[in-house]
């Protein structure tokens, strides 16, 4: 068990993993206001005594690449090549002023489409995906739908971090969080590494003094940009 010093997130990891995981799995976490448009978010209420991952979330195409955005082919399609959201189990469908949003759980995931309308039933569907720096995250998505569709195996979310980059950026996390509760760089390197590893005199040259205060830095980034960061694999700043 890690030390920790009383009141900061070091004391729950365990919490903060479920988070980072539950972001990944879910793509994104929820802004816990009822109108999140300036963050990315649908135009649908969001309750404020439940967390992100307790209720649906929708989230809009160009702020969220692997929100597909799905449209009527204009020819009926194979039997399981139909997409009836109002009848998929499971799924969840909104109506917001641009469209309809839906989540849908297939191949033991969950999808997640936008359609400015919603196709006859049996219809064939076409996903499109734009000529952007987003389209290969837009590709793995659209790859892992139509995976789904096959009842084949999926494979690794395209948002899906390597595991080194994801534990740093959850000893990032966990370093803000001291950092705001007003802990000391060397307090903050004891809760996430434990005490027995910072030296008693020469802390000021310890190479973990070091690695503790790019972590904080690293947190403040990650505040900064939010969500954002987490998602910015092209450009590799968030886990430098």
């Amino acid at each position: 068990m890690l030390p920790t010093w009383p009141g900061s997130g070091c004391a729950g990891i365990a919490t903060t993993k479920r988070i980072i995981s539950g972001y990944l799995a879910a793509n994104v976490q929820a802004p816990r206001r009822a109108s999140s448009d300036a963050s990315g978010g649908s135009r649908f209420p969001a309750d404020p005594q439940k967390t992100f991952d307790k209720q649906a979330v929708f989230w809009a195409p160009e702020v969220l690449p692997t929100v597909l955005a799905v449209r009527a082919a204009g020819r009926i399609a194979p039997k399981n090549y139909q997409l009836d959201c109002d009848n998929l189990p499971g799924s969840e469908l909104r109506r917001a002023p641009d469209g309809w949003y839906a989540i849908v759980p297939l191949g033991g995931t969950k999808h997640r489409l936008w359609l400015r309308e919603l196709p006859a039933s049996g219809s064939a569907v076409v996903i499109d995906l734009p000529l952007d720096a987003d389209f290969e995250l837009r590709l793995g998505a659209a790859r892992r739908f139509w995976l789904a569709l096959e009842r084949r195996a999926l494979g690794n979310s395209p948002l899906a971090l390597p595991a080194l980059k994801r534990r740093r950026l959850i000893l990032a996390l966990r370093a803000v969080d001291g950092w705001q509760e007003g802990n000391s760089y060397r307090q903050i390197a004891q809760g996430l590494f434990g005490s027995h590893r910072i030296a008693e005199r020469a802390w000021k040259t310890d190479d973990l003094r070091s690695r503790t205060i790019r972590l904080v830095k690293l947190g403040q980034r990650l505040m900064r940009l939010r969500w954002r960061a987490l998602l910015d694999k092209r450009r590799g700043r968030g886990d430098k």
